[in-house]
C-alpha cells in the first residue's frame, strides 16, 4: 500500500530565473524547501515555519502565491507519494542561508537542473512552472 506524505513546498526565485533548491542531510536529491504540516497548521502556515527553520527566511503568509496541489513519487522514501501544496515566492538571495536539517543550498537555472539530482516533485512538476511559464506581454 502506498502511503502519502503531505507537505508544503516553495518555489523560491530570485527574480532572475534562478530557483533555490535544498538538499537535506543524509540525502542526495535536491528539492524545494518546505516540509510536513504540524497538527492544525494550514499549508501556508506550515511553509512559513519551514522556510524559517530550513533557510532562515522570515516571511508572512501573504507573501506566498499559491501554485496548486501536486502529487508524485517521494524522493527519499520508497513506496511513498508526496502530496505538496506549492507556493511561489521571490526573495533576495542574501536573505537565505542553510540551517536546521539542510546540508546544502543552491541557486540554479534551468540549464543547471539537467545535471543535478532533483526530487521528482521539483524536476517534473514545480521547477517547470518557473522556467516554462509563458512570457508576460
Amino acid at each position: 500500500m502506498t502511503r502519502e506524505i503531505v507537505v508544503s513546498a516553495a518555489v523560491v526565485t530570485d527574480g532572475a530565473a534562478r530557483a533555490l533548491v535544498v538538499r537535506k542531510a543524509g540525502t542526495t536529491a535536491f528539492m524545494q524547501p518546505g516540509g510536513k504540516h504540524e497538527a492544525g497548521e494550514s499549508p501556508a502556515a506550515a511553509l512559513v515555519r519551514e522556510l524559517a527553520e530550513e533557510i532562515g527566511l522570515q516571511i508572512h503568509e501573504d507573501d506566498l502565491s499559491p501554485l496548486g496541489r501536486f502529487e508524485t513519487d517521494a524522493a527519499n522514501e520508497p513506496g511513498h507519494r508526496v502530496v505538496a501544496d506549492a507556493f511561489l515566492i521571490e526573495v533576495d538571495p542574501a536573505s537565505v542561508g542553510r540551517s536546521g536539517e539542510i546540508e546544502e543550498i543552491r541557486w540554479i537555472t534551468a540549464a543547471d537542473a539537467a545535471s543535478l539530482p532533483l526530487a521528482p516533485l521539483s524536476r517534473d512538476l514545480l521547477l517547470p512552472l518557473l522556467w516554462n511559464a509563458p512570457a508576460a506581454g
